[in-house]
């Protein structure tokens, strides 16, 4: 029979163990609390600008007319698919493909779009870099001028 001082440490190792274990998942999820809360603070930063962009009365909102209906264009489009809570085109993956493409103007491959963005250049990063663009094709966001080559839609009002 062991003695009461055994018991009482071997009692004690025990509760010891529980506690590391406690302390090593409160700081992984202090880890993930503090990411979580920085994306949080990038998004409110974020529609605070959009916001101010919107309600900016000299600055209205490109494809809209004077009594703000969407009319057509790129920002258009994304006000659209905003309004219908259209998820995919407004995921932060899509908003730097949109961007991109708005931005450079130029007609891109896949592979090049993936390069300018820092993907990498694998087929799987190719081929997800398609489907996204093919997608933006779909809501009149970007257009195929000939196959595998994608750009801003310049047949849309203000692009």
């Amino acid at each position: 029979m062991p003695s009461l001082m055994e018991a009482l440490e071997a009692r004690q190792a025990e509760v010891l163990g529980q506690a590391e274990r406690l302390r090593e998942q409160i700081a992984g999820l202090s880890e993930e609390l503090s990411r979580v809360e920085e994306r949080l603070a990038r998004l409110q930063v974020t529609r605070e600008t959009v916001e101010e962009v919107l309600a900016a009365p000299s600055s209205p909102v490109p494809g809209t007319d004077a009594a703000g209906v969407v009319s057509g264009g790129v920002a258009a489009a994304l006000v659209k698919a905003e309004a219908e809570l259209d998820v995919t085109v407004m995921s932060p993956e899509y908003q730097a493909v949109i961007g991109l493409f708005a931005a450079s103007g130029v007609a891109m491959r896949c592979k090049e779009g993936c390069g300018h963005l820092g993907l990498g250049t694998e087929p799987r990063h190719v081929e997800g870099m398609r489907s996204k663009l093919k997608r933006l094709v779909e809501r009149g966001i970007l257009a195929e001028p000939s196959p595998g080559l994608f750009k801003v839609d310049g047949r849309k009002e203000g692009w």
